[in-house]
């Protein structure tokens, strides 16, 4: 039996806290074969990253301490001096982050991040890595790759950065390669080509996977062995299929039964809360009733017609105009009152872009939107009068919060700026926005950073609340929380649906999370919508091929699917929206298959 490429013994890593040592992750026993695949999972603050960054030595020595054995191949990587670990990271083990713009840099060029490291471990000249480089964007899929080699990180949407992450994590070939949480931020489709990339590396160099996450539809279909995690300790370890199939620890098994499964919806008419979970048992207890929100008869709170955003790009500085990004292209959509339209699609379809144009942040090119009537842009002088009418809530809750701002101060910032009160007003107002969203009033004095990624979230909703407003624009707002937090900050906007009648946009790649909170459905694609109806004619009745496409993508939580039907690489060509100056787009068809079911006919 060939010797595993990692094998880790007994591994302890503890923090410096106010003066003393606390445990985070406590007595780590796991191996990782050749071409195999470890899935490491567990909810947010179990310890899977801070295994992660101390296998690769990436945490302050100053304030960490690090015991136990941590062997590649034949080399204990505790022992080695910080010259010879410098080797070893990209070389031989590379890593990919969860969030991509916080490791690449701002002011370097993604061919030039690529190249850097090929130039650095292969010993390949400028030339040769920036060919290489260019084969590595196409091979992760990045649309009009040579284009893009002088982008920078800003000019790309998280999922193209996230891309060019990975790019660069598999220049070098690694023996082992630690992904954490690499797909978060990816929508299904590219999500199904990178797990088929990283299966197919493995057979091609026999690369090693320690794979992060907590989405569990993706553990089913790429991991070999799993182990799960809580409160920094291993709980279970064993084969991917037998611990689906007969989870041995309650955990376990409430991990297991809050997964969001496709197409458990079809019976439901309306959005439908998650079920409740108890930790300690595993037992799942019955979701509360679904509610007809809709206000059907009353005017729409959000009205888009023909919206559309182009940016110019040019070649360099003083370079003539290379063309057009058609970003969005002719949209138009309503919401009703009460109602939750989920807009879908690939990472730079034109869906963020839609939601900061709806905020007044971007100005579009030409289209109108209108928020309970009222045009926006015509009144982009008085954004506050605006803000009471709309509000967004962000992808990353830790970036939208000041972190030298209290939670109170946040919260209560929309109303100080907008004068709506103040003194004790304010104070009982900020208390009863985060009794609402599920925190204690007290909770008021502390800081963003005190919070797990789930609270933060529901001070961002707590903030969006604040001026009553009556749609809220959520662009990925759950999408980077682990399953059980996920279905927490969903039944709360549910509710807060149900008792304030707001209207959602919600903006999100998760196909079984738009099934479970939406009313209506919009399939983007290129800038375009390519189909639009019911949540159930568009998943359960899908009529436009890339539609079809997306459903096909997204991973079931069942390794016996996988077993039965492995899939391959999608080496379907993933297009671009850069059009040569003077392009005229073609005029769009639809076709109305069903009742309030639209696909766009192809040309």
């Amino acid at each position: 039996m060939n010797a595993p490429v990692l094998r880790v013994a007994g591994l302890s890593t503890r923090f410096r806290v106010q003066g003393g040592w606390k445990t985070v992750v406590n007595g780590l026993n796991f191996e990782v074969a050749a071409r195999e695949t470890l899935a490491v999972v567990g909810e947010s603050g179990s310890g899977k990253s801070v295994t992660a960054m101390s296998i690769m030595r990436l945490l302050n020595p100053r304030d960490t301490q690090i015991s136990g054995s941590i062997m590649l191949g034949e080399r204990d990587l505790l022992s080695l001096p910080e010259r010879e670990m410098r080797k070893i990271r990209g070389a031989d083990i590379a890593m990919i982050f969860q969030e991509p713009m916080t490791s690449l840099n701002p002011v370097r060029t993604i061919g030039f991040q690529v190249a850097e490291s090929l130039m650095l471990h292969r010993g390949l000249d400028w030339a040769a890595a920036q060919a290489e480089a260019l084969r590595l964007l196409e091979k992760v899929r990045i649309p009009a790759a040579a284009t893009r080699l002088k982008d920078y990180p800003h000019h790309l949407s998280g999922g193209m950065r996230q891309r060019v992450m990975i790019a660069m994590a598999l220049a070098c070939r690694p023996r082992l390669l630690i992904a954490d949480e690499p797909t978060t931020a990816l929508d299904v489709t590219i999500q199904a080509q990178i797990l088929a990339l990283i299966r197919e590396l493995q057979q091609e160099d026999s690369m090693s996977v320690l794979f992060i996450t907590h989405d569990m539809g993706v553990v089913a279909e790429i991991a070999d062995r799993t182990v799960v995690m809580c409160g920094g300790e291993q709980i279970e370890c064993g084969s991917t299929a037998d611990i689906f199939d007969a989870p041995a620890r309650p955990y376990t098994r409430a991990l297991l039964a809050a997964v969001p499964r496709l197409g458990a919806m079809q019976t439901v008419a309306h959005p439908l809360p998650f079920p409740a979970i108890d930790r300690q048992t595993g037992i799942k207890t019955q979701a509360p009733d679904a509610a007809d929100t809709v206000r059907a008869d009353a005017p729409p709170a959000l009205e888009v017609s023909g919206l559309t955003m182009r940016y110019r790009m040019n070649a360099g500085l003083l370079s003539r105009e290379r063309g057009l990004v058609h970003a969005v292209e002719n949209v138009s959509f309503s919401v009703q009152p009460g109602e939750t339209l989920a807009l879908v699609g690939e990472s730079g379809c034109g869906k963020s872009t839609i939601g900061r144009s709806i905020m007044n942040l971007l100005t579009p090119t030409s289209g109108q939107i209108r928020v309970n009537g009222h045009d926006i842009h015509a009144a982009r002088g008085d954004r506050g009068a605006m803000s009471r009418h709309v509000q967004m809530v962000f992808q990353d809750p830790f970036s939208s919060l000041n972190p030298r701002k209290t939670v109170a101060a946040a919260v209560a910032s929309p109303l100080i700026v907008n004068k709506i009160c103040k003194g004790e007003a304010l104070r009982a107002r900020v208390a009863e926005l985060l009794e609402c969203v599920g925190l204690d009033s007290a909770a008021g004095s502390r800081y963003p950073q005190e919070f797990s990624g789930g609270q933060r979230q529901r001070i961002c909703i707590a903030r969006s609340l604040a001026l009553r407003p009556s749609l809220l624009v959520a662009d990925e707002a759950v999408s980077a929380l682990d399953v059980s937090i996920k279905a927490q900050v969903i039944n709360l906007m549910l509710r807060l649906q149900q008792e304030m009648g707001l209207a959602y946009l919600f903006i999100s790649h998760d196909m079984a999370v738009v099934e479970r909170v939406s009313h209506r459905v919009a399939v983007m694609y290129m800038g375009e919508i390519v189909e639009i109806g019911s949540r159930a004619a568009v998943m359960y009745d899908p009529r436009h091929p890339y539609t079809r496409r997306l459903l096909d993508a997204v991973p079931v939580a069942d390794p016996r699917a996988r077993l039965a039907q492995p899939r391959g690489l999608d080496l379907h060509e993933i297009r671009h929206t850069l059009r040569p100056p003077g392009y005229t787009p073609p005029m769009r068809r639809y076709q109305e298959v069903a009742p309030g079911h639209f696909v766009m006919l192809d040309e």
